[in-house]
């Protein structure tokens, strides 16, 4: 397979480092609302601590050596430069696989399952089951430059399918996406099928439209009003950063700490975390996902929020290429019942497994195992 674009390392900037952690020391924390859980947000004492071992003990440069580990490539895709990590897999014919995030995650979510997908040998599994893992940045996140404009994820399919296609060169080749990367893939499916022999997800990524079907079930009504419940309470977050990311920009922007705040919030509540749990992930990850965040700014990754109607879109026709789906028992939206998925996808296998809304890192062997089990089979036709 060609491996297109620019070699690419990421530098260790020491001036932001030392602008950050003159920032991290000088953070004007807030009173504590209400009780000292996760209920009214992110807590006092959480943030105390995590700015604790921000200062002391979190060391970028580590996360800088084990990023440049990988191969990575800055590719020119119609206008828009991606950042990709390009593991090749093992053997004489590898599968590509191309992985995509959402928000507020990023390729750190996927460092740890890389080797273990494209030399599954290594890891006590069979070579047939390599693939040539390919883990693109939505423009505007990780080390992914801010795109010239806003792109709705519709206009991100797009790019990937020219990725692809066009740039990789690749004959067949299969997708997985969580968050709105999952949301991505859907479009790729439902739009830009060629080449692509199957999809796999973590939520439905698509609206059916219900009135031009079967009458709702009841598995079906009792999805939508848990959804609405939880929107009630869990979706502020999308209100303002579909209608006014650029005020929230600004102190995301100037403050480590507010930006900080406001990420693990989302990787507790999108998780298996009772109320006065921590975040189930290590804070040395979750500082490495935030200065990701803080590199590249945080608004243009808040832009994809003003599609969200794009996502309300009720599709009358199925996707092209069939879909497995491994949903989360945990996650910020009820999981998606199967009769459901059966409206929008020719879907071949459905599971409800996993932890949370980042089974990259709450439950990597977990998803390693279903993208070998679901999703593998559906590029290897032969």
């Amino acid at each position: 397979m060609r491996i297109p674009g620019s070699p690419f390392r990421l530098e260790t900037d020491e001036a932001l480092l030392a602008d950050v952690r003159a920032r991290v020391e000088a953070a004007r924390f807030p009173a504590q609302q209400g009780g000292d859980d996760w209920q009214t947000g992110t807590p006092l004492d959480y943030m105390r601590r995590l700015r604790d071992y921000w200062l002391n003990s979190f060391d970028w440069s580590r996360w800088v050596d084990r990023i440049n580990a990988f191969e990575q490539r800055m590719i020119d895709v119609r206008g828009e430069r991606v950042h990709v990590i390009v593991e090749q897999g093992s053997g004489p014919d590898p599968l590509p696989l191309l992985m995509s995030h959402g928000w507020p995650g990023s390729f750190i979510e996927f460092l740890d399952i890389v080797d273990k997908l494209a030399h599954p040998e290594r890891h006590g599994g069979r070579i047939e089951d390599a693939c040539t893992v390919i883990v693109a940045s939505l423009p505007g996140y990780g080390l992914s430059p801010a795109p010239s404009r806003p792109l709705a994820a519709s206009d991100i399919a797009s790019l990937w399918s020219s990725l692809m296609v066009e740039h990789f060169e690749v004959d067949h080749y299969v997708a997985y996406g969580s968050d709105w990367g999952s949301i991505v893939t859907a479009n790729m499916a439902f739009t830009h099928a060629d080449r692509l022999d199957g999809v796999m997800m973590t939520i439905a990524g698509a609206r059916p439209d219900f009135a031009s079907g079967p009458p709702m079930s009841a598995e079906e009504k009792e999805w939508v009003s848990a959804l609405q419940d939880v929107q009630a309470c869990e979706g502020a977050y999308q209100a303002i950063q579909a209608t006014k990311p650029q005020t929230l920009a600004y102190a995301q922007t100037d403050s480590p700490i507010g930006l900080a705040a406001w990420i693990v919030e989302k990787f507790h509540a999108w998780s298996a975390a009772g109320p006065n749990d921590d975040p189930p992930f290590p804070m040395d990850v979750l500082l490495a996902n935030v200065m990701l965040y803080w590199m590249g700014g945080s608004l243009a990754p808040s832009w994809i929020y003003m599609f969200m109607d794009e996502i309300g879109t009720m599709r009358t026709a199925k996707a092209k290429v069939p879909a497995v789906f491994m949903i989360p028992p945990d996650d910020l939206f009820p999981p998606t019942p199967r009769v459901m998925l059966e409206r929008l996808y020719d879907v071949v296998n459905y599971k409800l497994d996993g932890i949370g809304h980042f089974p990259g890192l709450d439950s990597p062997e977990i998803l390693v195992a279903e993208i070998r089990r679901m999703l593998l089979p559906l590029g290897r036709k032969d």
